[in-house]
């Protein structure tokens, strides 16, 4: 096994970049998740790693070595594609088996190790049908057990769980994560969906046109995002950004009144009248009552969740200078207003996010605070 380090990687396609100054390095045995959203550069990245696309600009290394001249066959990695990429003529034995042919590993040891890996995947009972006689859960197991069999240095996973419903997707999920615990291969894995981002891994690399926007556990992009680009896409239902106006002491949204953040005047220095944008989490969103501070909200759609139903409503504008503003709120499930109706929310002020109007940079909370 060994580890993946990316240094200053930049690929272009003509004059397109699809990737720009990408660093990170992998340690050895660790699972990274790439993540963000369609078009961000993430399956190139992959794709470079794995030596099916040259890399523009930078160095590429798995382990010490540098790999950027390197064809794919000599870079030992294991790549499990959204297709699958099964030999439809050959039996889920010869397809678990078929890396180990081409590296003219003998057949008593081939056999073992298909053996051993198709049990670890509950297949065993497979070997002997084809491609065609499968489920999409069933071949997306037969591709994992042949990148498996292989025990290459890295595996890279390029949304191998998109195919599935939703059901076996999170069942699926959760074997992988078991399997990399066993088995403890560094591994690379892309996806655009934020649970699988944030259930898998031990690091998550958050890209969005082709740069990297942050790098860390889920929990550190989850509750200390670098900028509204992350706290927006991780999240679900994703977090509320709404345009606001800070007074001296306070903010305004729609000429609503917001309570401010206890910490935030030691934390960030805001000039009168200064705009900005403020984040806030459905679920840090409730009813209010009595004279609680709140910001009256206009039913649109109502969702029932099952365990909460999600309202998704509207703070109107109150003069021709202000638009509508969206807020999705998570209630308990026996909370069902009605289309049209007004709510009172009420807003944490301590699980509040501010950002840039302009940069979309994080000013708070602050990435370290007491």
């Amino acid at each position: 096994m060994a580890g993946v380090r990316l240094e200053q990687i930049t690929q272009r396609f003509g004059t397109t970049v699809a990737v720009q100054g990408v660093t990170f390095a992998v340690p050895d045995g660790e699972f990274w998740v790439l993540v963000g959203p369609s078009g961000c550069g993430k399956s190139t990245l992959l794709r470079a790693i794995a030596g099916l696309e040259s890399v523009t600009e930078g160095d590429l290394y798995i382990g010490d070595r540098r790999v950027n001249d390197l064809p794919a066959r000599q870079r030992d990695v294991a790549m499990v594609f959204q297709n699958y990429a099964l030999y439809p003529h050959m039996t889920v034995a010869q397809n678990l088996a078929f890396g180990l042919r081409m590296r003219q590993v003998p057949a008593t040891e081939r056999e073992s190790q298909v053996l051993q890996v198709a049990r670890s995947l509950d297949i065993d009972h497979l070997l002997n049908r084809k491609p065609g006689q499968l489920s999409g859960g069933q071949q997306q197991r037969v591709a994992l057990g042949r990148a498996i069999a292989r025990r290459p240095q890295v595996f890279l996973l390029d949304e191998p769980l998109s195919n599935l419903d939703a059901q076996l997707r999170d069942g699926t999920r959760a074997e992988l994560k078991q399997l990399h615990q066993k088995f403890g291969i560094t591994t690379l894995y892309v996806t655009h969906d934020q649970v699988e981002a944030m259930t898998l891994s031990d690091r998550v690399v958050m890209l969005d046109q082709g740069q990297v926007q942050q790098i860390g556990t889920p929990q550190d992009l989850y509750s200390r995002p670098a900028n509204r680009r992350v706290a927006a896409f991780l999240g679900s239902p994703p977090m509320n950004v709404l345009t606001a106006i800070f007074d001296g002491t306070g903010f305004w949204i729609n000429g609503q009144p917001l309570a401010m953040p206890a910490h935030l005047p030691q934390a960030v220095s805001l000039s009168s009248n200064q705009v900005v944008s403020l984040g806030i989490r459905p679920e840090q969103v409730s009813l209010a009552f009595g004279d609680e501070m709140a910001l009256t909200v206009t039913v649109q759609v109502v969702e029932p969740l099952g365990r909460e139903t999600l309202i998704r409503g509207i703070i109107p504008a109150q003069n021709d200078s202000q638009s509508p503003q969206s807020l999705a709120v998570l209630m308990l499930p026996h909370s069902r207003p009605i289309p049209g109706e007004s709510l009172r929310i009420r807003i944490d002020p301590n699980h509040l996010f501010l950002f840039d109007l302009g940069s979309g940079t994080t000013l708070y909370p602050p990435e370290k605070m007491d």
